[in-house]
């Protein structure tokens, strides 16, 4: 009897095991083969039938702005205090939306005050220093003749001053003269060679327009976009004349500026060596004493005003506010004062699988859409990355593989679409880029 219920027992827990092992294996067959057609659907666009799209490739997204987001701050030594007392916002010049100009003051710090008083107070050193050099210079006193070498002493003194200021500023005005033709001479190559690129693309356009295979609005999209590159090259070679014009003006004028101070100043020379009649002795270490302590001040007035400068946060490149992370009176943190972001060019941010980033060329065309938007936007692939990754935008499906390897291409919106979406940074969307075309 007691032989026959351990043998029963055991029947039973032998057949507890098999059916949790056929369960177990069970689900997780029916996991794995959901799984495999989750990721085929996510990284394959399906056409009606359920037909595989080979000659696209889908992926999602987010959108942000040309360049990323930036994430104004102070600089560390921008406090006037003492290290560890941190920054605190005085004013805030600029709210959430608003576009700025690239070297534009957003906000200002509280130390500006400190840093104003200390930049007064410096200049007031080089006053000082340079009342001491003067002295020094004049020497001891023997009725007007020593009055009249110092007097001279002055006007050669003003005289190298004006000279070096007059020639620092036209060697200047000479140099931002060749940088800025050069720059705009690029820029005129540049935008040529975009124009000769857009009568290519017309030309093409209006072939494939008389073939039937694009529409008359996608051929006046194309025909357009030369006709408007042609306005920016006139537009850059006014630009160009105006610059080579203006600056020679200044530079012209800055020479006269320098040979009537050299006559002026000589003039005066001239008529105080006359009067002069006698030299007093003056000790040169002293002379150059007094000439080390002003050069010192000059120098301290000069950090000075380069920490101020530190005090007035400033926008490093034109865009548009996008959140503001400090408002006046509170300490600037981690996060910055502002983000930035230049919202005019809007960029869609695909994570392609690694699978399928073969098929990916710069050029191709894009769609983008998204619950956050009605309709499509479209783009171009602009930019391809160089490394795989993680995936970073996490769809809906419980299923999906979250460990999924990745490459970043940067999708660039047109500028009608990219409008549309200046609002929406870091909107999650989802992207089919068309591959039939290998560009």
């Amino acid at each position: 009897m007691e032989l026959n219920f351990f043998g029963k027992r055991r029947s039973r827990w032998v057949t507890l095991v098999l059916v949790t092992t056929f369960s177990a294996t069970s689900i997780m067959l029916a996991y794995s083969v959901l799984r495999s057609r989750t990721t085929a659907q996510n990284s394959s666009p399906t056409l009606p039938g359920g037909r595989v799209d080979l000659n696209a490739v889908a992926a999602l997204g987010h959108l942000e702005p040309q360049g990323e987001v930036i994430r104004l701050s102070a600089s560390a030594s921008a406090t006037g205090a003492t290290p560890g007392t941190g920054t605190r916002v005085d004013q805030l010049l600029v709210k959430r939306g608003d576009r700025v100009q690239s070297g534009q003051v957003v906000a200002i710090l509280d130390s500006r005050n400190n840093l104003e008083a200390a930049l007064r107070k410096s200049q007031k050193q080089v006053s000082v220093a340079k009342a001491r050099l003067e002295q020094v210079k004049a020497g001891a006193k023997v009725g007007e003749i020593n009055a009249q070498k110092a007097k001279i002493e002055g006007s050669r003194a003003e005289l190298r001053g004006q000279v070096a200021t007059q020639q620092a500023t036209i060697e200047r005005l000479e140099a931002e003269l060749q940088g800025e033709k050069k720059a705009q001479e690029a820029t005129i190559k540049r935008l040529k060679a975009q124009l000769q690129n857009a009568k290519t693309e017309c030309g093409r356009y209006q072939k494939l327009y008389q073939e039937g295979a694009v529409t008359a609005s996608q051929h006046d999209i194309k025909c357009l976009e030369e006709k408007t590159a042609r306005e920016q090259v006139n537009e850059a070679e006014v630009t160009l004349d105006r610059i080579v014009s203006s600056r020679g003006e200044q530079i012209k004028e800055a020479k006269a500026t320098l040979k009537r101070t050299v006559e002026t100043v000589q003039e005066q020379l001239a008529s105080g060596q006359g009067t002069l009649d006698q030299i007093a002795e003056v000790r040169p270490v002293d002379v150059a004493v007094a000439q080390a302590e002003l050069e010192d001040a000059m120098a301290a007035v000069q950090q000075a005003k380069a920490q101020l400068d530190l005090a007035y946060v400033r926008s490093p490149k034109a865009g548009q506010i996008l959140k503001i992370h400090t408002y006046p009176g509170e300490m600037v943190s981690n996060q910055g004062i502002v983000e930035l972001g230049r919202t005019a060019q809007m960029y869609a941010i695909a994570e392609v699988y690694e699978t399928d980033i073969s098929k990916v060329r710069l050029g191709q065309q894009a769609t983008i859409t998204s619950a956050g938007f009605t309709g499509n936007l479209q783009g171009t692939v602009d930019e391809i990355g160089l490394e795989i990754g993680k995936k970073d935008v996490l769809g809906t499906d419980p299923v999906a593989d979250v460990d999924a390897r990745v490459v970043e291409v940067k999708i660039r919106l047109n500028p009608t679409d990219s409008q549309r979406v200046a609002a929406l940074t870091n909107l999650k969307v989802k992207l089919v880029i068309d591959t039939s075309h290998p560009q």
